[in-house]
């Protein structure tokens, strides 16, 4: 499954939601990432402006990877109109 990030809260939220679904606490994805657990806890919260280094910890903890390409554009199309 693919999720698109545009914002701090959004990674931390991608970061939750798979730190989650491997059944790990903040703690122990900090220690997997030699990070402090309140570390994880602001970066989850959107509250952090941690560094690039930083966040490839955590995405390698979690077994992720970032991708870069073009922002989507949004459709033409009128919500009236789908239905």
């Amino acid at each position: 499954m693919e999720n698109i990030a545009r914002t701090q809260k959004q990674l931390g939220s991608i970061v939750r939601r798979y730190r989650k679904n491997n059944g790990m606490s903040q703690g122990a994805l900090g220690s997997k990432a030699s990070l402090r657990q309140a570390t994880i806890s602001s970066i989850e919260n959107g509250e952090s402006d941690a560094s690039l280094t930083t966040m490839m910890d955590i995405l390698t903890a979690l077994d992720l990877e970032i991708v870069v390409r073009p922002r989507s554009k949004g459709s033409d199309t009128k919500i009236e109109d789908i239905f």
